[in-house]
């Protein structure tokens, strides 16, 4: 089952942006997607299956939005590095 949500929005917002009314929704969604990513709060599949695209198309457009698709810090990557070996 697939929910469905509605966000008010002035009218004049997507002019007030540069957009017009499709882009401005389209990016709209793609930053929530991306934001709820980055907060760790959805996979990227699940960000890619909320645009309706695939995981490598979500994947690719994240450095559009500054965010890293490996989110460790330096210890993180020194332990993962230490217990693969």
């Amino acid at each position: 089952m697939s929910l469905q949500m509605t966000i008010n929005y002035p009218e004049t917002l997507p002019d007030a942006v540069g957009k017009t009314r499709e882009q401005f929704e389209t990016e709209s969604k793609w930053a929530m997607a991306v934001k709820l990513y980055e907060m760790k709060l959805i996979s990227s599949g699940m960000a890619a299956t909320l645009l309706g695209v695939d995981r490598v198309t979500f994947i690719l457009k994240l450095h559009e939005y500054d965010v890293p698709l490996i989110d460790l810090t330096e210890e993180e990557l020194l332990s993962d590095l230490n217990n693969f070996s």
